[in-house]
């Protein structure tokens, strides 16, 4: 593996007072990576803040298109459409301009390949979670050599960033759904918080007692708001919360499925495969393949 110079956010670019992060540094190159290390957070970055569990970035956006890909560990990344999740193996396609926000665990470590966007054209405004291919991967870990924030770049460089963009971009319509959606309807949001508080036991019911809406209320403003139903999203945040668990083995797969709340290995693996296409074991071997 080609050894990368990773920054902390002690060395993060800063934002503008527009909320756009200039990440060429005043350059003209047309492409280049930032490697991240979360083992080194010393400071916030974007308006964002600190905490036990790593950095939270204020609302930013990019002025190039972003891939980003954790080698170890789980980001989030959160737009006014919903949360998304990035674990291990798979990467998230951040447009150029689209507001956004990152949560970066202390101990993740991310590579981020930043396009300018006559690279990429025709994606629409919004995020999506994809496979990063061995052939993406290993891309994106050469790539590594040429910073961002390199002040020169040459036609050799550029046409490998091209190629990348352009396997990138062919990936982009067969997305990884791993995104929860947000509400701006009040009773909505309190349900989702108090799901995702107590997602291994939570019910219909107790939901309901805890926001003070009956079952049919919540059920229709639920649907309404977010486009799933309570207890479709209920399924998808716990496998998304088993995905990030399943990305660090120190529990089995039982284990795992216990904790965020099926009732057996065959419902959790059933579950799992339908909403990624792949088994639990299979997500496990490729999400903590090559650290």
């Amino acid at each position: 593996m080609t050894a990368v110079s990773a920054k902390s956010a002690r060395d993060l670019p800063r934002t503008d007072s527009s909320g756009l992060v200039q990440m060429r540094q005043n350059t003209d190159v047309a492409a280049g990576t930032y490697a991240f290390d979360g083992d080194t957070v010393v400071l916030g970055v974007a308006g964002g803040e600190l905490g036990r569990d790593g950095l939270r970035t204020g609302w930013h956006a990019h002025d190039l298109h972003q891939i980003e890909y954790s080698f170890h560990g789980t980001m989030g990344v959160e737009t006014s459409a919903g949360r998304y999740l990035l674990p291990p193996a798979l990467g998230a396609w951040i447009p150029a301009g689209l507001p956004h926000r990152t949560k970066i665990a202390n101990r993740v470590k991310t590579m981020s390949v930043f396009f300018d966007p006559a690279f990429v054209s025709h994606t629409d405004n919004r995020v999506r979670i994809i496979a990063v291919t061995p052939v993406i991967r290993e891309m994106i870990v050469y790539a590594g050599r040429w910073p961002i924030d390199r002040a020169v770049s040459d036609p050799d460089t550029d046409s490998y960033f091209r190629t990348l963009a352009t396997l990138v971009a062919e990936h982009l319509d067969a997305e990884t759904p791993l995104c929860l959606p947000l509400s701006d309807d009040p009773l909505v949001a309190a349900a989702i918080a108090y799901t995702d508080r107590y997602l291994a036991h939570v019910t219909h019911p107790a939901v309901c007692r805890e926001v003070g809406a009956s079952e049919r209320t919540l059920r229709r403003r639920f649907l309404a708001s977010t486009g799933l139903s309570w207890h479709g999203y209920l399924v998808q945040a716990r496998l998304l919360r088993a995905m990030t668990m399943l990305a660090e083995p120190t529990s089995t797969i039982l284990e795992v499925a216990v904790e965020v709340g099926f009732e057996s290995l065959s419902a959790f693996s059933r579950a799992f495969t339908r909403q990624t296409g792949e088994t639990p074991s299979a997500y496990r071997r490729r999400a903590t393949a090559r650290r």
